[in-house]
Formats: structure tokens, sequence, C-alpha cells
């Protein structure tokens, strides 16, 4: 071979492994930002259970610490309005009524998703017993819960019954 036919024979490798090379570096990235977002999916969803969950599940004995506390995982506005209905029309109904509300999560997922801001649907079911019935009642619902990032977590901004 010629040194001129080695080197384009040259050329052309190299050319063909910094094509390999960035072709493996762009589907890596895209990998990873894909994992990421699943990930931040994920997260949204598992926020939106748990804090659901300590919203609408109560023992009328420890009401006053118990729902308060879920209130740590809301934004603003809706925190305010959450903390208002709890010491103005639950904490006295519970008592009054001897209430114990359970509730659980039995699926979950994501409506929407952007960099900040996601909905999840969630179906839940409560548990409701009370001083006239130990027995207690089951209730199934549907809720949208809006998430609003707040540096590295996700906070409830809204849960709306559908």
């Amino acid at each position: 071979m010629t040194r001129t036919r080695t080197r384009i024979v040259a050329a052309i490798a190299i050319a063909v492994a910094l094509v390999a090379v960035a072709v493996t570096a762009v589907n890596g990235y895209r990998y990873f930002e894909q994992r990421a977002d699943e990930r931040t999916r994920a997260d949204a969803v598992s926020t939106a259970e748990r804090t659901v969950t300590a919203m609408f599940s109560y023992d009328h004995t420890t009401v006053d610490t118990e729902l308060p506390r879920a209130a740590d995982q809301l934004t603003g506005d809706f925190r305010a309005d959450y903390l208002r209905l709890i010491r103005e029309a639950i904490v006295p109904g519970a008592k009054e009524k001897k209430l114990t509300v359970r509730a659980t999560v039995e699926a979950g997922g994501i409506v929407s998703d952007e960099n900040s801001h996601a909905v999840v649907l969630l179906f839940l079911n409560q548990v409701t017993t009370s001083g006239d019935n130990a027995q207690g009642a089951t209730t199934g619902s549907r809720v949208r819960v809006g998430l609003d990032r707040n540096d590295d977590r996700w906070l409830v901004s809204g849960v709306t019954p559908i």
C-alpha cells in the first residue's frame, strides 16, 4: 500500500471512531437524562402518595398533632387553607364523633410533569370508624394532586377530588 492510501485509510478509521464516540456520548447522555426524568416522576408520585395519606389519615385522640405534620409537605396558600380546615372543621368533628380515618393509596401515576410542576392521579380507599360505627365504613375516591418542585423536593400545591 502506498503512503497516501495508508493515510486515507487511517483518516477514515479515525473519522469512524470519532463518529462512534459521538454517537455513544449522545446516546449515553439521553439515557442518563431519561433515567433522571424517571426518578423525578417516581419521586413526585411517592411524595403525593405519602403526603395525601398523611393528610387524609387521623385518629380523634391525636388529630391535633397528626394532621399539622402533613402540612410541612404543602406549599404556601394550600398549606394555609389546609391548616385552617383542620383547625375549624376536622379537629372539632373528629373529636365530637370520635372519628378514626385510615387512608391508603391503591394506585397512582403521573398525569403530567414539567421541570418544576407535576400532576399525579391517586386512587384512595378510606376506612372511617366512629363512636357510632366501630366496624367502620370504606369509601373510595380519586384525587388529582398538584406538586411543585422546591429546591430538591416536591411539595403538594393542591388536592382536588375528581
